[in-house]
């Protein structure tokens, strides 16, 4: 039998670059949550710009999101808690509110691929390097690159896209994945998505 090349009957958008917004729907309703708001609405900020400038060019943008310790959660319920419930984290979820034609994945622990249906969706989507934003940099973030560089992606993880409790954290996971991972972590502001894409697609043949 021949390999499907759709998706349940439709034909996804195809594009060898992809970019992950990792954990920034979060009502930050945590003990130490206070101290990740003011970091992560600055790195919300470059997130949004540098989303439009990924749909601009039809990069796909893939949201993967904690289910807050639940199975049953449903990534739609989580958008509108953060919208409507006075939470923390609501600046973030008004920056980088989600489109009908985003992908979202929902993870039930640190790395965007453990568990998750992350694996298949890049396979089907042809990705081949990830540009990976969002908090925490030296968890979720730096779990989810070390996951992607295991699987043979190359990596962009721009400094200006990420959020940490401390700067100090957030510069220490940065140095460990341009150092041990190879990631670029050029800021986004400097990100040729054009040239990244193309040198991916000559890369890969």
């Amino acid at each position: 039998m021949n390999k499907s090349e759709d998706l349940h009957g439709n034909v996804p958008d195809q594009f060898p670059v992809a970019l992950l917004i990792i954990d920034m729907i979060n009502d930050l309703e945590f003990p130490d949550g206070e101290r990740f708001l003011k970091p992560s609405v600055k790195a919300a900020k470059q997130i949004a710009a540098l989303k439009q400038r990924s749909r601009d060019l039809t990069i796909p943008v893939i949201y993967v999101n904690d289910n807050f310790g639940r199975w049953r959660s449903d990534f739609k319920e989580v958008v509108e808690h953060c919208l409507k419930d006075g939470v923390r984290g609501q600046p973030l979820v008004e920056l980088l509110y989600p489109a009908s034609d985003d992908y979202f994945v929902l993870k039930p622990k640190h790395s965007a691929f453990f568990a998750t249906t992350l694996d298949t969706l890049l396979e089907y989507l042809h990705v081949r390097h990830l540009i990976l934003t969002g908090i925490s940099a030296d968890i979720c973030v730096l779990f989810s690159a070390k996951d992607a560089y295991m699987r043979e992606f190359s990596l962009s993880v721009p400094g200006d896209c990420l959020a940490s409790d401390t700067t100090a954290h957030t510069k220490m996971a940065l140095t460990y994945m341009e150092r041990v991972l190879g990631a670029d972590t050029t800021p986004s502001s400097r990100l040729d998505l054009e040239s990244l894409s193309r040198k991916v697609l000559s890369a890969a043949g």
